[in-house]
C-alpha cells in the first residue's frame, strides 16, 4: 500500500520540482548560462581514435604523405596556429580560404612588432575578432615599453578583450626585420617590461615574445624575468629558431611559466633550421602541455601554407594522437580559457540584458565567453 505525502511534505517536494524544471528552462533557453561549455569525453575519444586509424593508414601505405592526406588525418583535433602576422596589411583576408581549406581551427592574430604602426595592425586583429570571434584570438604589441603609458594601453586593451601580448620585441640584433623597430627592448627586463609582466598575471594573460639571439644575454634576463614573475605566462616566439633541443629542454625543465611556440616551418623547410625536425619530438613529449604550433606568416620559407604543411607534419611525427592534439589545440586554449571575464566585459554584458532577457553567470564567465557574447551581439 502506498504511503501518501503529508502538506508539508507535498509542497516541499513541489518547490523542489519547480526549482529543477526553472534551472533546466534557463539552461535550454540561453547557452551562456554555463560558465563554459561542458566536454563531452565520449566525443573527444572518438576524434582520436579516429585520428590513429587515418594516422596508422598513411604510415602503412609507406608513402611520404600529401598535405590533403595529412589535413584530413588530423582535422579533428582542431589545429590553432598561435604565431600569426596576417593583421598586417589586412592579408588575413587572402588566408581565410586556406584557413578553412586545410582545416586550422583558429589563429592568433597580430601584426607588426613594437612599432608605431603596430597600433593600426592590433586594430585590424580585433576587427578580425569582431568578425568572427569563433576564429580569431586577437594579440597586441602597438605601445612603446620604455613610456610609463603603456601601462595604460595594456590594461585598457586587455579589459577590452585581448588574450595577450605579442609578439612584443625582448630583443633582438640579427633579425633583419625586428632589429629595426622603434620600440624593441634591449632585454627582457627592458623598460617598463617589469611593470608589464606584473599587470599580466593579475589578468591572467601571456605575453609572446621575440628574443634573437636566443642565448647568452639576452636569455639570462629571461631567465631573471621568469623567476622574477612566476605567476605571468611567457611564450617563447619560434623558441626552435636557431636553438637546440637541448637548450629549450633546459629552459622548459627550469621554468614552470614558460611555453615554446614551436615554428614548425623553420624546422621543416627552411635550411637554417637544421632539417631534422625528429630532434625536436622527444622533447616535446617530456613536456606535452608546454608546446604550441606555428606558422610566422611563413616567414623565411616559401608561404605561408608551407608552414601550414609543416605543422601537420611535426603532428604526423608524434605519432601520438592524444599528445597530438594537445600540442595542435588544448595548450593554447588551456592559456585562453584560464582569462577572467574583464570588469569593461561585464559592465557591457549587463547593458545587453535589460533588451536580451538573457541570464549569464558572472562570477564564473571567461573573457573567451564574453568576448563571444558582445561580439555577436554587435552583429544584430
Amino acid at each position: 500500500m502506498r504511503k501518501s505525502l503529508n502538506p508539508k511534505q507535498a509542497s516541499l517536494t513541489l518547490l523542489i520540482v519547480c526549482c529543477i524544471l526553472v534551472v533546466a528552462a534557463i539552461g535550454l533557453h540561453n547557452k551562456h548560462y554555463w560558465p563554459f561549455k561542458r566536454a563531452d569525453t565520449t566525443t573527444a575519444a572518438n576524434a582520436l581514435n579516429e585520428v590513429a586509424d587515418r594516422v596508422a593508414k598513411l604510415k602503412q601505405a609507406g608513402d611520404t604523405p600529401t598535405l590533403e592526406q595529412l589535413v584530413d588525418a588530423f582535422q579533428p583535433l582542431e589545429l590553432i596556429d598561435v604565431h600569426n602576422h596576417d593583421a598586417s596589411g589586412s592579408r588575413y583576408f587572402s588566408m581565410l580560404e586556406p584557413w578553412k581549406r586545410l582545416h586550422i581551427n583558429k589563429v592568433v592574430l597580430f601584426g607588426d612588432v613594437s612599432e608605431p604602426s603596430a597600433i593600426g595592425t592590433d586594430a585590424v586583429a580585433w576587427s578580425a575578432y569582431q568578425s568572427s570571434p569563433e576564429q580569431f584570438l586577437p594579440f597586441f604589441s602597438g605601445f612603446d615599453l620604455h613610456d610609463e603609458g603603456s601601462l595604460d594601453v595594456i590594461r585598457n586593451n586587455l579589459e577590452q578583450g585581448y588574450f595577450g601580448l605579442g609578439e612584443i620585441a625582448a630583443a633582438s640584433t640579427f633579425s633583419p626585420v625586428v632589429s629595426r623597430v622603434a620600440w624593441k627592448a634591449s632585454d627582457p627586463m627592458d623598460g617598463f617590461l617589469p611593470d608589464i609582466y606584473e599587470l599580466l598575471a593579475t589578468y591572467k594573460a601571456p605575453i609572446l615574445l621575440h628574443i634573437d639571439p636566443p642565448n647568452g644575454y639576452p636569455i639570462l634576463k629571461l631567465e631573471e624575468a621568469l623567476e622574477a614573475y612566476p605567476n605571468t605566462t611567457f611564450i617563447f616566439g619560434h623558441m626552435n629558431a636557431y636553438s637546440s633541443p637541448e637548450e629549450i629542454d633546459r629552459l622548459l625543465g627550469k621554468h614552470s611559466n614558460l611555453y615554446a611556440d614551436f615554428f614548425a616551418g623553420f624546422s621543416v623547410y627552411n635550411p637554417e633550421g637544421g632539417g631534422h625536425p625528429e630532434n625536436f619530438i622527444p622533447i616535446m613529449r617530456k613536456y606535452p602541455k608546454r608546446f604550441m604550433l606555428s606558422t610566422d606568416s611563413g616567414y623565411g620559407i616559401g608561404s605561408e601554407e608551407q608552414a601550414i604543411d609543416a605543422m601537420y607534419r611535426i603532428l604526423y611525427l608524434l605519432d601520438d594522437p592524444e599528445l597530438a592534439r594537445k600540442i595542435a589545440h588544448d595548450n593554447m586554449m588551456e592559456l585562453i580559457q584560464a582569462q577572467p571575464a574583464t570588469m569593461t566585459q561585464l559592465a557591457a554584458i549587463r547593458k545587453l540584458v535589460a533588451d536580451s532577457g538573457e541570464i549569464y553567470n558572472y562570477d564564473k564567465m571567461s573573457k573567451l565567453e564574453a568576448g563571444e557574447i558582445l561580439a555577436n551581439a554587435g552583429k544584430r
